[in-house]
């Protein structure tokens, strides 16, 4: 799946946002959702997520931008009025999703997703990129 900010604004790309999304996402884990792999770019988030079969991907990305919106501001994420309005602003509506059927098509998203740093000049090397890595080994039957 793929969030972007509004406007395409380039906040992403730093250690707080960072921080945000690793630690929302090891919080899933232990709620049946798993964030495999992932790359923060400057103005979007490309995450390869999986869920039990009662997962709500709507509510989970909902409460992923908040807490984003939160790293951004330099706040704390809670449920007031005021930071879900500097959600919704961050971000643009939605999120694209693609369902992975296969192994082959995970590894083939993978290796375009990866190398998004390089295309954008940010990096030499999809290695080099500080801004992506895997939580948990998502793995496809």
């Amino acid at each position: 799946m793929t969030l972007c900010t509004d406007n395409r604004r380039n906040i992403l790309e730093n250690e707080k946002v960072h921080a945000a999304l690793l630690e929302y996402a090891q919080a899933g884990v232990a709620r049946g959702v798993a964030l495999g792999r992932y790359v923060i770019m400057p103005d979007h988030i490309h995450l390869f997520v999986q869920g039990s079969h009662n997962f709500d991907l709507g509510v989970w990305v909902r409460e992923l931008k908040r807490v984003v919106a939160a790293a951004v501001s330099g706040g704390r994420a809670r449920a007031h009025t005021a930071e879900a309005a500097a959600a919704t602003t961050l971000w643009q509506r939605g999120f694209f999703d693609h369902v992975i059927r296969n192994t082959e098509s995970y590894s083939q998203k993978w290796d375009y997703v990866r190398e998004n740093p390089v295309r954008a000049g940010l990096a030499s090397a999809a290695d080099e990129w500080p801004f992506q890595g895997e939580i948990v080994r998502i793995e496809h039957r």
